[in-house]
């Protein structure tokens, strides 16, 4: 076998990591068990009470990041589904092996719907406010400086992404290894960014190199599923690997739910009219027929409705093509940008998000919750952070103590008492505050800032 091209049957991996090997049994396939193990966790419900746009919205139509996720992964079973059915027309014999257009799209859905389940609070200002404690604030600072680089990078460039793998491969169910125990190939196919934080990011590498996907401490947990799947690596041992191809679907139906959606939860909002909107799904939208029926819905609220559906419908259509046009390319490492960078449309779709991205993202009403939100989880790291410090030092002043007590114990050791080693005291707390919803952290800033 080629160490220079992957290959789908490892792609397509049913070994489940740390987990017994599959049981292949019954008609439910590994990978629906992945996706329904997601479904039933505890962080997926969390989501529905962490920002997508709007944080702590008023409005009930406005979507969370559950919903969000839910409605990716939706879009990924389609471009899985149709990308399966290319790979299979292409490489008969997988068809003849068992292989199914529905096991790609399970994998797809899978991943789509745990993509985002590392997030913290408060969307990505709640990421940019990790990552500010710990390089902008005293405190922050010097946690860092007594820190190994491998280490210190992890805090310094926080990523949910990261947060995601480690969710999944060990905090979903810690009592056991591998943490859920989903397939390699769900895991991997989560991965967009397979490589780590501490190594020199070096442009132009291409998309998969933007940000990181693991942290120092899951290292070890990575490496096993990018050997399990086959996934090629970009340096001999340098812990850097090429996407795994249903990767690039999982960006792609992201990119195309939250560019075309997001605008509509603007214009739910009120921050757009419906005049500012509809010349974006024309630039999308161009069957005669299609704009008939748009023109006799008798609002615009479910006129918007329609005509996003009809533009993810498009959009998936052309970047399910693009992705049979560079599968090859893909398996080779040779392809390495946005599938939604390639499709005909590709200008349409940055309209919306640009227009998102100028009226949505930087408007009043989102930065003026955000701001607030960002800042609380400043003040909970502050606390944390120093509360734990103070018991690992061995006598914990009284408010020490009051702060710990709101420290569930799957954050300390067997023993009830801080991680001997700095990096997972610090990783302890940052699982923490990152798995809170926007509502949680919230409430028990307050609690914190009660003690005085």
């Amino acid at each position: 076998m080629s160490h220079n091209r992957m290959h789908w049957p490892s792609l397509l991996c049913h070994r489940r990591l740390g987990g017994p090997p599959a049981a292949g049994v019954g008609p439910r396939s590994e990978f629906q068990r992945d996706f329904d193990r997601i479904v039933f966790s505890s962080a997926f419900r969390r989501m529905q009470d962490k920002t997508q746009v709007f944080p702590l919205a008023k409005n009930d139509y406005v979507r969370t990041r559950l919903t969000h996720s839910l409605e990716v992964a939706s879009v990924g079973r389609t471009l899985g589904v149709l990308a399966g059915d290319h790979v299979l027309r292409t490489y008969p014999e997988m068809s003849a092996s068992g292989y199914l257009a529905a096991d790609f799209g399970a994998i797809v859905a899978a991943a789509c719907l745990a993509h985002d389940i590392g997030n913290p609070p408060f969307g990505h200002a709640g990421e940019s406010a990790i990552q500010s404690w710990f390089n902008a604030t005293e405190p922050g600072r010097a946690v860092l400086a007594r820190l190994a680089a491998e280490e210190r990078a992890d805090f310094e460039r926080f990523e949910g992404n990261a947060q995601t793998f480690r969710i999944l491969a060990r905090l979903g169910m810690p009592d056991n290894a591998g943490g859920m125990q989903l397939t390699c190939a769900t895991l991997a196919a989560v991965a967009k960014y397979p490589r780590p934080a501490h190594l020199p990011f070096e442009p132009p590498a291409g998309i998969s190199t933007k940000k990181h996907n693991f942290f120092y401490a899951d290292r070890e947990r990575f490496e096993a599923v990018a050997q399990a799947a086959g996934l090629i690596g970009r340096r001999a041992g340098a812990g850097l690997w090429c996407r795994h191809p249903l990767a690039f679907l999982v960006e792609a139906a992201d990119d195309i739910s939250y560019c075309v959606i997001d605008v509509e939860d603007a214009f739910r909002a009120g921050e757009m009219r419906y005049a500012e909107i509809e010349p974006l799904y024309r630039g999308v939208v161009s069957d005669p027929a299609a704009w008939t029926k748009a023109g006799a819905i008798l609002t615009d609220e479910k006129r918007v409705e329609y005509l996003r559906a009809r533009t993810i419908d498009a959009l998936v259509a052309e970047a399910a093509e693009a992705f049979a046009a560079r599968a090859e390319a893909m398996l080779r490492g040779a392809f390495d940008q946005e599938l939604i960078a390639v499709i005909p449309h590709a200008q349409a779709l940055e309209a919306f998000r640009t227009l998102a991205r100028e009226r949505v993202y930087h408007s009043a009403v989102v930065l003026n919750l955000q701001s607030p939100g960002a800042a609380i989880l400043g003040e909970l790291l502050q606390a944390f952070v120093g509360a734990i410090e103070a018991a690992a030092d061995g006598s914990p002043p009284p408010q020490a103590r009051a702060v710990l007590e709101f420290l569930p114990g799957q954050f300390l050791g067997a023993d009830g008492r801080p991680a001997s080693e700095l990096y997972a005291r610090v990783l302890a707390i940052t699982d923490f505050v990152s798995g809170m919803t926007d509502s949680y952290a919230v409430a028990l800033a307050a609690r914190v800032r009660a003690l005085g």
